[in-house]
């Protein structure tokens, strides 16, 4: 769910746009949704090879948290700065242009969003049997949020018509959502909500 809520921010603030663009956000965040359990999964995994059971388990309180402070970090990080520029574009007179894609932005997006994926794939250590299954975990982890991305992308495009080109809207809910979304990641490690 967090994938769509920044698909959905993506799609609010690039004004350029298009099929190619939203496709490669959502096939960016499905495949890191994908790979950051199969990190914590193997990671854990490593950690009983060398160390024994008793050592992961330790190991994975661990890593969920440190997984779970840094995926807040980057989240407020980012969430901050959008927040901060859309706020001081609404107070400036002058009419500033949309944004433009960024490839390097939506990479270092569908990590934010993805690193608390590793603490699923050390929970999912704990509870698979086979290290094959996991694979299938992946998969669908994969399909699912790339279509839930995808159609976030659209959704954040249809919801930017609303706006009549009020840019500097959008980019405040962006970093409103990116925000919430890094709080929502310590409410949900340490409360599991």
């Amino acid at each position: 769910m967090d994938a769509f809520a920044v698909s959905v921010t993506d799609g609010l603030i690039y004004r350029d746009m298009n099929k190619k663009k939203a496709l490669f956000i959502a096939a960016d965040f499905g495949i890191m949704q994908a790979i950051m359990p199969l990190i914590g999964f193997f990671v854990i995994e490593l950690i009983s090879f060398l160390v024994g059971e008793e050592g992961s388990d330790r190991a994975e309180q661990i890593f969920t948290a440190v997984v779970a402070w840094t995926s807040f970090a980057l989240l407020i990080f980012i969430g901050g700065k959008m927040l901060s520029e859309g706020v001081k574009d609404l107070r400036s007179s002058e009419k500033r242009e949309p944004k433009n894609f960024s490839y390097k932005e939506v990479l270092i997006m569908g990590v934010a969003t993805a690193i608390d994926a590793m603490a699923v794939g050390v929970s999912l250590h704990a509870g698979i049997s086979t290290a094959v299954t996991i694979w299938l975990h992946v998969v669908i982890i994969m399909a699912v949020t790339f279509g839930l991305s995808l159609v976030g992308t659209l959704l954040g495009g249809a919801v930017v018509k609303l706006f009549k080109g009020k840019y500097e809207i959008t980019v405040v809910i962006g970093g409103c959502v990116l925000i919430l979304l890094g709080v929502w990641v310590i409410l949900s490690h340490y409360f599991g909500l």
